[in-house]
C-alpha cells in the first residue's frame, strides 16, 4: 500500500508527546537526533520533506531554501526566526511560521529565576556548600543586592517583555521600558513608564532584554551603552545572545563599569565568551528559556498546527510575514 501520509523533515527530536503524533500523522524523512544536524544533513532533509520543523539552531539560508522545492512551510520551533533567510522563502513561496503566546510565561518566569540568581549570588552559595568549605553563617558573607523596590529596565515589551513586567509588581518595582516608539495602551499600569534607551540604561537598577534579534538590535548593548549604566547594575539576556556584545560586556565586568550579568543567551551558542565562564558576577545558563515540558510540549503542537493548515490549503496560523 502506498503511503500517502505527507513527508516531515525534523531537525531535531521533540518532546515525547509531540513525537507520538508526528509519527501518527506524517511520514518521517528519517528518525531525529537530540543534536543539530550538519549543514548538508539539514539541506538535505529539507530538500525531501512536504514540510519541516527546525529549530532556532538551524541556519537556513537561501541556498538551502532554493533546492527544497518540493517544501511548503517552514515551522521555526521558536519565537525568534533570525535563523531563516525571510527574504529568500518569500521569494521562492516558503511560508514560514514561529510559535508565539505558548513560551511567554516560560521564559518570563525563567528571566526571573535569572534575575534574582544573579542579584542574590545563588550560584556562589550553592557552589560554596557543595565544595564543603563553608564553615557557617557569616554578616559578611556573599552579600548581594536587594531587588525589591528598585528599577526594572525593559528592552523590549512584547509578550515576554510584558510577562516580565507583570512579576515585577510583586516586588513593588518601578519599570521602566524602551522600545522603537512608546506602546502605552489603556492595558498598561501607569507605572509602566516609556524610556529611550539611554535613559532605560542610566536609570535602571537591572536591565533585561526581550527585543528580538535584527540588524537593528545587533549589539545594541555595546561599551558605549555599558558605560551609560550604574556600577551596581545588573543586565539579564533571555532574548538573543548577539543584541549584547560579549567582548564589550566581559570588559565592562572586569573593569566594574557593572555589578554583574545573568546569561541564557550568546553570541556564538553554544560557546560564550571564554572569560564570561571565570566571572563569579555572572550566572550563565544553556538557553532553557522555554525549557518547561509543558512549553516545549505546546511549541511542538503550535508547529502542527501551522503544517496541517498550510498542508490543507488553509492560511497558517502564525505566517512571519
Amino acid at each position: 500500500m502506498t503511503n500517502t501520509r505527507p513527508i516531515l523533515y525534523l531537525s531535531r527530536l521533540l518532546p515525547d508527546p509531540v513525537m507520538a503524533i508526528v509519527r501518527e500523522r506524517f511520514q518521517l524523512v528519517q528518525e531525529p537526533l537530540d543534536a543539530l544536524p550538519a549543514p548538508s544533513a539539514l539541506r538535505e532533509g529539507l530538500s525531501q520533506a512536504d514540510a519541516a520543523i527546525v529549530t532556532l539552531g538551524d541556519p537556513i539560508d537561501a541556498e538551502t531554501i532554493r533546492v527544497a522545492t518540493r517544501l511548503k512551510i517552514l515551522a521555526n520551533y521558536a519565537v525568534g526566526y533570525n535563523n531563516i533567510d525571510l527574504a529568500a522563502a518569500r521569494q521562492c513561496g516558503l511560508i514560514v511560521t514561529n510559535t508565539p503566546d505558548v513560551l511567554t510565561d516560560a521564559t518570563a518566569d525563567l528571566t526571573w529565576a535569572l534575575l534574582l540568581a544573579t542579584a542574590r549570588r545563588v550560584v556562589e552559595g550553592d557552589t560554596l556548600v557543595r565544595s564543603g568549605k563553608w564553615t557557617g553563617w557569616s554578616p559578611t558573607q556573599l552579600l548581594g543586592a536587594e531587588v525589591t523596590g528598585k528599577t526594572l529596565g525593559i528592552i523590549g515589551m512584547g509578550r515576554i517583555g510584558q510577562a516580565v513586567a507583570q512579576r515585577a509588581v510583586g516586588f513593588r518595582m518601578r519599570v521602566r521600558y524602551h522600545t522603537r516608539q512608546s506602546l502605552a495602551t489603556p492595558s498598561f499600569p501607569h507605572e509602566w513608564e516609556h524610556r529611550s534607551l539611554r535613559d532605560i540604561l542610566e536609570e535602571a537598577d537591572i536591565v533585561t532584554i526581550h527585543t528580538p534579534l535584527t540588524p537593528a538590535t545587533h549589539h545594541l548593548i555595546g561599551a558605549h551603552e555599558l558605560a551609560w549604566m550604574r556600577p551596581t547594575a545588573f543586565v539579564i539576556n533571555t532574548a538573543r545572545g548577539s543584541i549584547i556584545d560579549e567582548r564589550a560586556l566581559v570588559d565592562a565586568l572586569k573593569t566594574g563599569i557593572i555589578a554583574g550579568a545573568g546569561l541564557d543567551v550568546y553570541e556564538q551558542e553554544p560557546a560564550p565568551h571564554q572569560m564570561l565562564a571565570q566571572l563569579k558576577q555572572v550566572v550563565l545558563l544553556p538557553h532553557i528559556g522555554s525549557a518547561t515540558l509543558h512549553a516545549r510540549v505546546q511549541m511542538g503542537l503550535v508547529c502542527l498546527k501551522n503544517i496541517h493548515a498550510v498542508l490543507e490549503g488553509r492560511p497558517a496560523p502564525n505566517h512571519v510575514h
